[in-house]
């Protein structure tokens, strides 16, 4: 009985653990490594006809990503999920597919010119269309015989509708061990889904650590802040521009502009429009208004037995085509913009934020984790210009991040729920987290008096006798042509100088040439000192 870790092992994506049981393999998620985390997407790390089964926590593209890349390549098993996890799963790797199509087209355009050879896509829609015909779906609660020795349970993970928590009952002979994989975690008290579950027993436990090291600061009303923020920027004439993560998070936002303005709380003004400039988003927000029985909490509820729309609101647009979309930077009129990718490294989010970054009187909010390395991350860590479609546009715009929204628990959600198992696990794996914070969540739950540790990629660990058969490795970066790493926020605040100093020596025009040339030769000083 052995568990491998093919993935988010000191990484936040990328989600992929190989659990053997009596010569059966079962991946528990098959998610695509993204920002900084990725390596090598283009090759699985096993022969797909070693797999027998998979399990996808939830739809999230970091943990469901590479299954069209699995079927291209030859897997022939069993893929099994919650019922809405899987209507999420049929727009999100469709749409992942003509990413990978997208990219593929755009590198054989400057590769041809290049004299380079063409490249394949990762996958393709006929990929992911055979993957999604492949899905069979369980319900929360169920308890199911898998495979000879293996039962499995699906629980609600409160992080995304359909997300779940996995409980495994795996027997060899005489032995019998329960794993459970905590997938992501949700937030506690968010709108729409419910809490995550607790389980009480466990022998070895698989958990999330993206938050593991810091907790959210939510304000007092999610409604009320976002109400007074639309306020501030409405009344100087500008918009709102928020990169949101096309499924669960862009919901979540309907969902609160919806009680804002049902209770009219803003006043500049009341009539404000909403657009969400995805069509990803677009699709999913159907799913979300259709018969979510058996995953909403129970404020949701009384909203939709009340005759309301969870979703709509008078105002509300959803664009579908560019033309839309890039006719809402030509139109003047306050607004909000709803737009992925939640991290600004790709979509339509880039147009907006080029369009919008360099006005004092807009903000941009944020209202999900920003990997490090990404356009979001920059951002939040106050850079002064940052680069969009070959232009570098000033950052002047407000830039405003709302923790509590957060879709992830934090820190002592974290521990809380850990907390639950009794009696203690044998050992929990920390993964799902950068590098440092799951060799520091493994830290302090090893001061809890709860063994843990944060494994490597390919550790492979004996669950039968509770030992490390392989230790695993430190994965590299995949390296890319042109690429360098993200600029740390010290270089940011270095070049946000830099334009300051540009900015006063402009305005120095016509000063006296005393001052001018004392000024040049301290200038002259500091970089003779640094060079």
């Amino acid at each position: 009985m052995k568990l491998t870790f093919f993935g988010a092992a000191h990484a936040v994506t990328g989600s992929c653990h190989c659990l053997e049981v009596n010569g059966k393999k079962i991946l528990i998620d098959c998610g695509l490594e993204q920002g900084k985390d990725e390596h090598d997407d283009n090759t699985l790390d096993f022969a797909p006809n070693y797999i027998d089964y998979v399990l996808i926590t939830h739809a999230h593209i970091d943990h469901s990503g590479r299954l069209p890349l699995l079927v291209k390549e030859g897997f022939n098993g069993r893929i099994l999920t919650t019922g809405l996890t899987a209507q999420l799963m049929s727009v999100m790797l469709r749409d992942s597919a003509h990413i990978q199509e997208g990219d593929a087209n755009w590198h054989n355009q400057k590769g041809k010119r290049a004299g380079l050879p063409p490249v394949e896509p990762l996958y393709t829609l006929m990929d992911a269309e055979e993957a999604i015909h492949m899905l069979e779906t369980v319900e929360y609660g169920w308890l199911f015989d898998l495979c000879e020795g293996v039962k499995v349970r699906f629980t609600d993970a409160g992080h995304l509708l359909g997300s779940s928590i996995l409980e495994i009952w795996a027997t060899e002979g005489e032995v019998t061990k329960k794993i459970v994989f905590s997938g992501d975690l949700g937030n506690e008290a968010q709108p729409i889904i419910r809490d995550p579950s607790f389980v009480d027993t466990a022998d070895y436990v698989v958990m999330e650590s993206t938050y593991g090291d810091r907790n959210h600061e939510p304000p007092e009303s999610y409604a009320g802040a976002l109400a007074e923020l639309i306020d501030e920027v409405f009344s100087k004439g500008g918009n709102i521009v928020i990169p949101s993560f096309a499924v669960g998070r862009t919901q979540e936002l309907l969902y609160y502009l919806r009680e804002i303005k049902r209770d009219g709380l803003v006043q500049s003004l009341p009539s404000f429009k909403v657009y969400v400039d995805s069509p990803l988003a677009t699709e999913a927000t159907k799913i979300y208004s259709g018969n979510l029985r058996g995953y909403l909490d129970d404020d949701a509820i009384h909203v939709i037995q009340g005759g309301e729309n969870l979703f709509t609101f008078p105002g509300l647009t959803l664009t579908q085509s560019t033309e839309e979309s890039r006719a809402l930077n030509d139109d003047k009129t306050p607004k909000i913009i709803i737009s992925a990718s939640g991290m600004c490294d790709a979509g339509r989010i880039r147009h907006h934020l080029k369009h919008n970054l360099w006005r004092p009187e807009c903000a941009v909010v944020f209202v999900g984790y920003q990997g490090e390395g990404t356009l979001g991350r920059r951002l939040l860590e106050g850079a002064r210009s940052v680069k969009l479609f070959g232009e570098d546009i000033s950052v002047r715009a407000k830039v405003v991040n709302f923790k509590g929204l957060s879709s992830h628990a934090d820190r002592d959600h974290l521990l809380e729920w850990v907390g639950h198992f009794s009696p203690r696990p044998q050992q929990v794996f920390v993964v799902h987290g950068d590098s440092e914070v799951t060799e520091l969540f493994a830290h302090d739950l090893n001061q809890l008096g709860i063994p843990a540790h944060a494994p490597l990629y390919e550790e492979v660990y004996d669950l039968t006798t509770n030992c490390m058969l392989a230790k695993g490795v430190v994965l590299e970066v995949k390296k890319t042509v042109g690429s360098a790493a993200a600029p740390s926020a010290a270089y940011l605040r270095l070049q946000g100088v830099s334009h300051d100093l540009a900015d006063l020596i402009s305005r120095s025009r016509g000063r006296s040439n005393k001052d001018l040339a004392k000024l040049a030769e301290q200038l002259k000083q500091v970089m003779e000192k640094w060079a």
